[in-house]
């Protein structure tokens, strides 16, 4: 299977590394990443002119010869070559040969791993259109991802503090934006002597009419919308409240669930399975399911994501890496399906190439011929 990016751009296109990156995490966050990944830049500097980009699932050492042959300076990589801290860099194994390579020919590797996984266009939304999903929904929602701002605005302001902040993606919801609630009622304060009010005088209590406006939005945007709050503020000083919210955000998560536009026997499912994932072998439990139509799936190691599939009433569970001991957890209630980690992110290539063609029209996308998974069979 082809499963590489080769991005190269036009000769008077200049650009440098960061403007890639800068795109790839404003689509997958770095804080969508879970705790013991290591997504982003890897080594090399931001700061580079570009070059050419070769895109890949995983990193090896062929990843880094295909990207000299080819003339690329940046490797973005699903998977994050290293992973676990290096103690030493000596070359005693593939992961300490990857890096130095890289570093010796001067090219930039970038991960974008759980973050990719985790956003709802991302690699298991891919996996659910091939298998052609609809109503997909992530499967498990994570928490603390939210912020809601609560500031207070003179009347006649709060139309333009609410625009800029909408501006920059407060109040979106998928199919919705520009959510708010506004809330009327009379503020006081008095400025003193070292004050510049914007409206009322000094050492003299005022009056006037006001509006909470309230304002949910993705944590990963608190920097930027809390810069242009102050900026667009009439007051001195704003008065705002900022909290953390325990909601589950919806579009964000592990895995996706949806529905197969029409039921289908498990052996047409199977068969489906293996022509749209390209696989030619399903590890799966007893097919205790004759007839399916909702589907859970997540892509990689996905073991943890079963109950969550089995509380939902999913039919199938496709993923990948189930131990022996874990297919017992099916318990009759659900058909699981491992059809292997390389195979259920393959296409994570396409997810990419796709997304940064629409991003940078001017620059060529190629498939690599290298492929890198280390799973063979017989």
């Amino acid at each position: 299977m082809r499963i590489g990016v080769f991005f190269c751009s036009f000769i008077f296109v200049s650009m440098k590394i960061k403007e890639i990156i800068s795109f790839l995490e404003s689509w997958a966050p770095p804080s969508y990443q879970e705790s013991y990944d290591n997504s982003g830049l890897i080594c090399g500097d931001k700061n580079w002119d570009f070059k050419g980009l070769l895109c890949t699932l995983d990193c090896l050492e062929q990843t880094i010869e295909e990207a000299i042959e080819k003339d690329c300076n940046l490797i973005v990589a699903h998977h994050p070559i290293v992973f676990k801290g290096l103690k030493k860099i000596n070359g005693k194994n593939y992961v300490e040969r990857v890096v130095i390579k890289a570093i010796k020919n001067d090219i930039a590797i970038f991960a974008i791993h759980t973050n990719l996984d985790n956003v709802h266009n991302g690699v298991n939304s891919k996996i659910a259109d091939r298998i052609g999903l609809q109503n997909q929904k992530v499967l498990i929602p994570k928490k603390t991802l939210l912020r809601k701002l609560e500031v207070y605005c003179p009347t006649e302001e709060a139309d333009k503090v609410r625009t800029a902040l909408f501006e920059l993606g407060a109040g979106d919801f998928t199919n919705y934006s520009h959510c708010s609630f506004n809330l009327h009622g009379q503020g006081t304060f008095m400025p003193n002597d070292k004050a510049s009010p914007h409206i009322g005088e000094k050492n003299v209590l005022h009056k006037g009419e006001e509006i909470k406006v309230e304002l949910v939005f993705p944590a990963h945007l608190t920097s930027p919308i809390m810069h242009k709050l102050n900026e667009v503020h009439p007051y001195e000083e704003v008065a705002y409240q900022l909290l953390q919210m325990e909601n589950e955000y919806q579009f964000v998560g592990s895995g996706m669930i949806g529905m197969l536009e029409n039921e289908m026997t498990i052996s047409s499912f199977f068969d489906l399975l293996k022509s749209q994932m390209n696989v030619s072998v399903i590890r799966h439990t007893k097919t205790v399911k004759e007839q399916v139509r909702k589907i859970a799936l997540m892509g990689g190691s996905g073991s943890f994501g079963l109950a969550a599939a089995k509380a939902q009433g999913a039919d199938v569970y496709l993923s990948a890496d189930f131990k022996y001991h874990e297919f017992f957890d099916a318990d009759n209630q659900i058909v699981i399906a491992d059809i292997g980690h390389y195979e259920s992110e393959a296409f994570t290539i396409e997810l990419l190439s796709d997304r940064l063609k629409e991003k940078f029209p001017n620059f060529v996308v190629l498939l690599t011929e290298i492929n890198t998974n280390p799973v063979n069979y017989y």
